[in-house]
């Protein structure tokens, strides 16, 4: 498994019933999680469920709320080694940031910095971008960044992230656009990347409406990427969290694709966070990883 377990600001205190007690700098948090299938009793449960400011409660209809237990910061800021994001929960239970992801961070960053190329002469392309985890990481490695995502909040929340971090004046640029028809641009301007990295959700809808559904649309957007890679790529990151996407799919399509096209070596594995009170783990999807030795 690939673990997120660097972190200081975030920390995953204890999961059960379906449900996570979260730890975001000073704040706690406790938010609704499937995959949390098992019972913690309750004389081995932490104290912490306790201290909870607010708590996302899930509607029968769909959707659901914040209930708040204490006065809660509209906004406030985490860190993740030099890397600082701005936190506040949102609809469907978001906060902004998936800390899960920054085992993928310190992956692509070591690639970046040891690549043996210069200062900005990574070009890196993040597509479902989401508030710029990802981005700000290869760009604190080094890299150049084309972020893109269909959410104009989005993007502006990850310019917000780029200040936070003293990122701002470094060469990332911001696109909203669908991603698919932003690949297919890109490869008539001529553009290529040493690196891609993509966290597509399961179903969605691009800025003109334009409908994604992961089992139907993946393959091709990473034949299409092929197109937009440099002649020596570094590495292609792909993040799910769509059940029925399973890694030995995510083989089958890199072998069709990057391996067939570039040769280099995959690595899939569930993505995880470790729960403080017990010993456990909590899996958070996957992620597969290529990378052309």
């Amino acid at each position: 498994m690939f673990l997120s377990d660097k972190w200081k600001d975030y920390e995953l205190l204890d999961a059960s019933d379906g449900e996570k007690l979260e730890r975001w700098g000073d704040v706690i948090l406790l938010r609704p999680d499937p995959q949390i299938v098992w019972t913690v009793s309750e004389a081995d449960k932490s104290k912490l469920w306790r201290a909870a400011d607010a708590r996302y409660d899930r509607s029968h209809t769909g959707g659901g709320s914040w209930k708040t237990f204490k006065k809660l910061p509209k906004s406030w800021t985490i860190g993740y080694r030099e890397l600082k994001f701005g936190i506040k929960p949102m609809g469907f239970k978001h906060t902004g940031l998936f800390p899960e992801q920054a085992a993928n961070w310190d992956w692509f960053s070591d690639i970046i910095k040891n690549s043996g190329r210069p200062k900005n002469e990574v070009n890196v392309l993040n597509l479902f971008a989401y508030t710029g985890g990802a981005t700000m990481a290869a760009s604190a490695a080094g890299a150049s960044v084309c972020h893109v995502d269909a959410a104009k909040g989005m993007v502006t929340w990850a310019k917000e992230n780029a200040v936070l971090s003293g990122l701002d004046e470094r060469p990332i640029r911001y696109i909203v656009d669908d991603v698919k028809k932003f690949v297919e641009r890109e490869f008539r301007r001529g553009r290529k990347y040493d690196g891609i990295i993509m966290d597509p959700p399961s179903y969605g809808r691009g800025p003109g409406g334009e409908v994604w559904k992961i089992e139907n649309e993946l393959f091709g957007l990473i034949e299409s990427c092929l197109n937009v890679m440099s002649d020596n790529p570094l590495f292609f990151l792909v993040n799910s969290y769509t059940t029925g996407m399973s890694g030995n799919v995510m083989s089958n399509i890199y072998k069709l694709t990057l391996c067939k096209k570039f040769g280099g070596e995959i690595d899939i594995d569930e993505i995880g966070l470790p729960v403080t009170n017990g010993g456990l783990v909590l899996p958070c999807g996957y992620s597969a990883r290529w990378v052309k030795r």
